[in-house]
Parts: C-alpha cells; sequence; structure tokens
C-alpha cells in the first residue's frame, strides 16, 4: 500500500504545481496552454544547474528565473502585442520543448539524457517508508492551502477574480487588469518551474527530451476538471496521478497479458474522460469575459 502512494505522490506532485500555475492563470482571464513549455524549461534548468553549480538551492533559482521570464515573455506576447492567448500558450510550449533540445545539443552535443550528480533534498529515514520523497512533496499540501488562501480569502484573490471575469468593471475601481495578468502569470512561473524540478530532480536525478510527456496539457485539463478551483484542480490532478500509477502497478502485475502501450495511454484517457465529465456535468471552468477584453483591445 505504501508503495502505491509514494508512486501516486511521486508522479501527482509535479502535475498538482503545474495545476495550481493554469488556476492562477485562469483566474486572471488566461487559458495558460504554456504549461508544458514552462515545466520542461524548469527540469531542464534544475539539472544543468546542479550540474554546473553543485548547488540545488541555486539550481532551482535558476530554473525559477527562467520561467518567470518566459511567463513574462508569454503576458507580453498576450497583452501587449494583442495574440491569441491559446495560440501564444502552444508558441510558448514549442519554445520550451524546442529550445530544451537545442541547449542539451548545443552543451554536450547530442540529445543523450543529461544525468546530475544530486537531486532535491529527501524527507529521510525519520519519515519511514515515506522518506524516499523529496522535500518538494512535503511542502505540496501547504502550498496548495495558501494558493486557496490567496486566492479565496484575500483582496489580491478578490482583484484576480475580477480581472478575469469583469476586467472592464475591475478597471473602473483602480484595478489595473494588465499588471494583475502580469503578476498570475509570473507566480505561474514559480509554481511550474517547481514541478518541473519536482519532476527532473526529485524521484529522479536526469533530464531526457520530452520528458514531461504531456504533464502540462494533463494539468490544464486538470484545470478545467475542477472549474479552476484550487482544491478541485489539485484532487483532478491527483486523479490522473492514480490512473498513472494503476497503470504501471497493471504492468507489473499483468505483465503481456493486456497491452503496454493501452497502460501507457491510460493517464491521458482519463485525462479525456475527465474533461468529457466536467463539460457533461458542470461545463467545467467557463471561459472567462477577460479573454474578450485581450481578443477586443
Amino acid at each position: 500500500m505504501n508503495e502505491i502512494i509514494i508512486a501516486i505522490l511521486r508522479s501527482g506532485t509535479p502535475l498538482i504545481y503545474v495545476t495550481l500555475a493554469g488556476v492562477i492563470a485562469q483566474r486572471a482571464g488566461i487559458w495558460n496552454l504554456g504549461l508544458e513549455g514552462l515545466m520542461i524549461i524548469g527540469a531542464c534548468a534544475t539539472i544543468l544547474g546542479i550540474m554546473v553549480t553543485h548547488s540545488v538551492a541555486a539550481a532551482l533559482l535558476i530554473a525559477i528565473l527562467l520561467c518567470v521570464l518566459a511567463s513574462i515573455l508569454l503576458w507580453f506576447v498576450i497583452d501587449r502585442l494583442k495574440a491569441n492567448p491559446i495560440i501564444a500558450g502552444l508558441g510558448l510550449t514549442g519554445l520550451g520543448i524546442g529550445g530544451t533540445a537545442l541547449a542539451v545539443q548545443s552543451i554536450f552535443g547530442s540529445q543523450a539524457t543529461v544525468t546530475a550528480p544530486f537531486g532535491l533534498p529527501k524527507l529521510g529515514p525519520a519519515f519511514g517508508a515515506y522518506g524516499v520523497l523529496s522535500v518538494a512533496v512535503a511542502a505540496m499540501p501547504f502550498v496548495v492551502f495558501g494558493m486557496w488562501v490567496l486566492l479565496r480569502r484575500t483582496r489580491f484573490g478578490l482583484r484576480l477574480a475580477a480581472t478575469g471575469e469583469h476586467p472592464f468593471a475591475a478597471r473602473s475601481v483602480g484595478v489595473n487588469p494588465s499588471l494583475m495578468r502580469l503578476v498570475a502569470l509570473s507566480i505561474g512561473g514559480v509554481l511550474c518551474a517547481i514541478g518541473g524540478a519536482e519532476l527532473a530532480a526529485g524521484s529522479l536525478q536526469f533530464f531526457a527530451q520530452g520528458m514531461t510527456a504531456g504533464r502540462g496539457f494533463m494539468a490544464f485539463a486538470a484545470v478545467i476538471f475542477g472549474a479552476a478551483h484550487p482544491i478541485a484542480a489539485t484532487f483532478a490532478a491527483l486523479f490522473f496521478a492514480v490512473v498513472g500509477a494503476l497503470g504501471i502497478r497493471a504492468q507489473l502485475m499483468f505483465g503481456d497479458k493486456v497491452p503496454h502501450d493501452l497502460l501507457q495511454a491510460l493517464p491521458y484517457l482519463a485525462t479525456v474522460f475527465g474533461v468529457w465529465v466536467s463539460g457533461k456535468l458542470r461545463g467545467g471552468a467557463k471561459a472567462a469575459t477577460g479573454f474578450g477584453e485581450l481578443k477586443d483591445q
């Protein structure tokens, strides 16, 4: 049982961090389809940063800086250049995937897997079987709770919601929607950097091309499934992680009895199913009216 819980936490924690980034962006009126690109930038920067600086803190800082800069670029393209947010987000994803591949190719001369000498700090023997998990996993529940408080119980959260739902009204009472979007995307960049770092340096200690494997899009689906509520979206991300962990367990238990490709596809099938259920039962997260403002200006 402990093994299954550990597997769920390992696969779910990076997804939850990136999901929260999508939640805060959606609250600001932006569907952030750049989550995949930001996540892989965070993963690559963390591993390369550890190799260069021999410091987890410095590597994580580099990853956060790069992801925030990429988020600012996304904000500039959307808010200043008036580009379509969905197209801009997909462009950022392409930039992240292609840019990290180019960086590894330029530094090492090949697309081989890059291995770091160590990863994120672990919880340690004091936590028993769960001591193999990283500190990012332990911090995850507090980050989720903090995001809930920030978005649902603070003045900043109210202003952010107004920016996403009624930007013209928000501007009439002195709120700057452009600044709020910048802050939301920047916070999302930090979360994506941590998610990418946990993916590459949490239970693992390497970076491989395309290692995010669509997790950014799964996080985006969790935002829709959870109706852009931080707690509900977190449970949606955990649901996808549970399906993924069960798929891995099924591979070990059934071996050749079930097609390997089908078991690997289970998380993605669950993602599609979750979005479909959300659309049928609750309508998911409604398109923010702030998107209309972005198109019209």
